[in-house]
């Protein structure tokens, strides 16, 4: 049932159809809760805390993935070259400790979470996860006295934490059908206030608040999940697959899957297209936690992986040895001026 829930109502929420229509009394109701949230913590009623340093929110209110750890490593890296020392906390998506814990890139998925553990690794910056956002803010500057800046990964409805600067991903799905949960695929109304608009898609911008800027993905690459060092063009992959490329590596042709454990899986799969690539989909639902083995059944010779389902793959025996695995990163790119923007309102917001 809850298979067929997950596939049906992502397609009910394009659309205002029988489904949609069916469940909107629920989302008026969803509505009202979270305007009544927001008010109490507003007027002072819901306690939240400000940290000494500027914090910058980066979230959605589309359910599910937008891109917000990778644009989070661009985020983290683009602030450290202008000067700033940056950390990150998060909730940690099915990490174990109720408690404040400190990430780093040998942390376990299970501890940490699969996206703070990636965006340890990847941005080589301190980061702290934990279901309270100010506790592990607080405990982040404690552990780490050098970092001036906190970025939370996706903490957009914690409004226990103030923020200086908010920052609402979204891909070219934009509002869906505009509606709330569980009639449509917002959190909170497509108008909620925020500072800039950062819109994952190669296509054209949809109806969203301004600033906006695009945001693409590029994976030009793949590396073996069990020797990091060997790295692979995507476009060889291309060439030896297509007849009558003198120039290509190797004549025969070469089975290929992908697979993605992400909130939208097509995107990471238009992205290998993009590079001329054929294969066969493997969609798996978001945060897979491979206590299967989805790929034993497949006769490929090569299996594209995200990097976010990597980090859970080199920690099972059972994976982390399998030759066929190839892991894509990805790294951001924005469009336009965001992050001299972004450092224009940093520089008006005083340490507490």
């Amino acid at each position: 049932m809850r298979q067929r829930l997950e596939s049906l109502l992502p397609r009910a929420w394009m659309r205002r159809g029988p489904l949609a229509l069916a469940l909107l009394p629920l989302s008026w109701l969803f509505g009202i809760i979270g305007a009544v949230r927001r008010k109490l913590y507003a007027a002072g009623w819901l306690a939240s805390s400000r940290l000494p340093v500027p914090v910058i929110v980066v979230g959605n209110i589309f359910v599910g993935g937008t891109g917000k750890t990778p644009f989070s490593i661009w985020l983290v890296k683009a602030l450290r070259d202008a000067g700033y020392s940056p950390g990150v906390v998060s909730r940690g998506y099915g990490a174990s400790a109720a408690a404040t814990h400190h990430v780093t890139a040998q942390s376990s998925p299970a501890e940490a979470g699969d996206e703070p553990l990636l965006i340890a690794s990847r941005a080589a910056c301190p980061v702290m996860v934990g279901r309270d956002r100010a506790a592990a803010g607080r405990a982040l500057l404690a552990a780490h006295p050098e970092v001036d800046l906190i970025i939370t990964d996706d903490g957009l409805q914690h409004y226990a934490l103030q923020r200086d600067i908010e920052i609402v991903l979204c891909d070219d799905r934009g509002n869906g059908n505009g509606w709330l949960l569980p009639a449509g695929p917002l959190r909170e109304p497509a108008r909620r206030r925020r500072d800039f608009t950062v819109v994952n898609t190669s296509g054209a911008l949809p109806n969203v608040p301004q600033p906006a800027f695009r945001m693409r993905l590029d994976g030009t690459f793949a590396e073996r999940l069990s020797n990091s060092g060997e790295k692979q063009a995507l476009t060889a992959w291309w060439q030896a697959n297509t007849p009558g490329f003198s120039s290509a590596p190797e004549t025969k042709s070469l089975k290929l899957a992908a697979a993605a454990g992400i909130g939208n899986p097509g995107r990471f799969f238009a992205m290998l297209r993009a590079s001329g690539l054929e294969f066969e989909e493997l969609p798996l639902p978001d945060h897979f936690d491979f206590a299967s083995n989805p790929f034993e059944g497949i006769s490929a010779d090569v299996i594209l992986i995200t990097e976010k389902d990597a980090v859970k793959c080199r920690q099972l025996d059972a994976l982390k040895h399998d030759p066929r695995l190839w892991v894509v990163p990805v790294t951001a790119r924005i469009e336009g001026a965001l992050l001299d923007q972004l450092l224009e309102k940093l520089r008006g917001r005083s340490p507490a």
